[in-house]
């Protein structure tokens, strides 16, 4: 087995199609049919059932993904560390963090660290808080940013910056004018939240939890997995005949940068202030490559 069969593998599994993977991979398709037929034969395991004109994974191929990732990880730290050792910051950079910080707080610091260190190859991949920090546990991300809590973890958690959450309701809805908010006019109002594994989400939840309510108490009308998303949502419900008042609560300042004329923004001051830590991650046994300890020396400055 090589690492290029591997990797084969992987695109092919993650897109369920051999052409899709061949053009990512900039492969032939008979180059690629050939690296999985060879693997398979190798191990004498099936990875795949052709199903119309897809191709999905077996039992066996969906276990050996985890794996394959985590394999692929190890070799990219392992060639991360071998470019380290070069005598200036140059190599890849692996940075994994939840869309909020992604978005609004990140950008300014990946331009400037840029233009101080041109060689280094910056690959950001946009998740959830979860996946942030599953990815530095795995060794797929050199470093990771967060909002919010963790889970309890090996992992190193260093506040950076912090956020406000608000209240985001439809500006021609007459709640938007209201003094503040009690327990019953939250249960009267249908939510537009983010999806479970957001930083987002559990800071709501932690504030819900600060109002005596759980999102079980509510009407949740939708779950979404993007802040742009969550604004445009509210905004459409709050014209929609018989949508009631529909609120939401988010990170002011992704609310901000959307600046609609049909969104209004409440600060909470009727309850503790939601505000939440961005946090930056990293795994205390795996080995910081120069471009890394850049990045954390800027922005823990």
């Amino acid at each position: 087995m090589t690492l290029d069969q591997v990797r084969i593998f992987l695109a092919v599994a993650e897109r369920q199609h051999v052409t899709r993977a061949a053009e990512a991979l900039n492969l032939t398709q008979s180059a690629v049919s050939s690296a999985v037929a060879a693997l398979e034969a190798q191990h004498g395991v099936k990875l795949f059932d052709r199903v119309g004109r897809g191709i999905v994974p077996t039992e066996a191929g969906r276990t050996f993904m985890d794996v394959a990732r985590r394999l692929l990880g190890e070799a990219q730290s392992a060639a991360l560390v071998l470019d380290d050792l070069a005598n200036e910051t140059r190599g890849r950079l692996r940075i994994f963090a939840s869309q909020t910080v992604a978005s609004y707080w990140l950008p300014p610091h990946l331009m400037a660290f840029h233009a101080d260190h041109p060689g280094v190859d910056i690959a950001l991949t946009v998740t959830n808080t979860a996946g942030a920090a599953e990815a530095v546990m795995a060794g797929t991300a050199d470093v990771g940013f967060v909002e919010g809590e963790l889970p309890d973890s090996d992992l190193v958690r260093r506040v950076v910056a912090r956020d406000e959450l608000v209240l985001v309701l439809a500006r021609q809805a007459e709640a938007a004018r209201r003094p503040a908010f009690t327990t019953d006019d939250y249960r009267a109002m249908r939510w537009v939240l983010r999806e479970t594994g957001s930083g987002t989400r559990s800071a709501v939840e932690a504030h819900f939890a600060a109002m005596g309510l759980a999102a079980a108490d509510l009407d949740v009308a939708l779950e979404l997995p993007s802040n742009e998303a969550v604004l445009a949502a509210v905004g459409a419900g709050g014209g929609a005949a018989g949508a009631g008042v529909v609120g939401a609560i988010l990170s002011r300042r992704a609310v901000g940068a959307f600046r609609s004329r049909r969104l209004a923004l409440r600060r909470i001051t009727w309850a503790p202030r939601p505000v939440r830590p961005f946090a930056l991650l990293t795994h205390p046994q795996r080995h910081k490559t120069r471009a890394s300890a850049a990045l954390i020396a800027r922005v823990t400055a």
